[in-house]
């Protein structure tokens, strides 16, 4: 792969760097996507598994849907795209990872500051008293219930919420003064999160977008790479740490 010496040099002297990552970043560490070709939504009804009323209507199968995909996570590792992303903290001062993914996977990578836009798996919070449960939870067909008697339910944004007001005013933040903006592995296409690559190009960051397939983002990125992101990144990070070592 070619990464033109602008690329190289604009990377290298980065004070600030951001990466927005999705669900294809996820998806090489054996985690399934929502959308695509083979996507988790085209097999389940959203509205049947994530939205609030639905938990209401069938909480026990919205808590069995959500163990399945814990499963899956817990034996899930960071794969190299998550390591070398946490490894880019070593050479530059401000490293920020906003994040539309709920595993856990960037902060199990190493990477410290991390914005999670819809939210994380491993947390669990009370309908009623807003007690969060970060402890596994036992789930034997029964809904677990909080000490006031509320259903707790999983700490993930849903079809319908709002994103937590912290983490994306947080992740504004970083975006407004970063130099290098990486789109890592995602459709484009989720709103509000996906709005936050348009105010990182109206704030001058040079973008860089890697995805295996064109996306929305393609059409304003500085840079595109076509493949994955467990190959391109540590690439990319060595050829980058050679040009700083000059």
């Amino acid at each position: 792969m070619k990464i033109p010496d602008d690329v190289v040099k604009k990377i290298a002297t980065a004070k600030s760097i951001v990466f927005f990552t999705g669900a294809g970043v996820s998806a090489e560490s054996g985690i399934p996507i929502f959308r695509g070709k083979d996507g988790i939504w085209n097999k389940l009804k959203p509205e049947e598994l994530a939205n609030f009323n639905a938990f209401l209507r069938n909480p026990e199968m919205v808590w069995e849907w959500y163990n399945h995909r814990k499963q899956i996570i817990h034996q899930s590792m960071p794969n190299q795209a998550h390591l070398s992303i946490s490894e880019f903290q070593k050479y530059f001062p401000d490293v920020s990872v906003v994040t539309q993914n709920i595993d856990n996977l960037h902060r199990r990578a190493g990477s410290k500051t991390i914005y999670e836009l819809h939210g994380n798996i491993e947390r669990n919070y009370c309908i009623n008293c807003g007690t969060f449960y970060n402890e596994e939870l036992p789930f034997e067909g029964r809904v677990p219930k909080c000490k006031c008697g509320g259903l707790i339910r999983p700490d993930i944004v849903w079809f319908g919420e709002m994103l937590p007001e912290k983490e994306f005013s947080s992740a504004e933040k970083a975006i407004s003064c970063c130099d290098i903006f990486f789109i890592i592995g995602t459709s484009a296409v989720v709103y509000p999160a996906a709005s936050l690559i348009y105010a990182a190009k109206e704030n001058d960051a040079f973008i860089i977008e890697i995805n295996t397939e064109e996306t929305e983002a393609s059409k304003i990125a500085n840079q595109s790479f076509r493949g994955k992101a467990g190959d391109i990144l540590p690439e990319i990070l060595n050829i980058v740490k050679e040009e700083i070592s000059k």
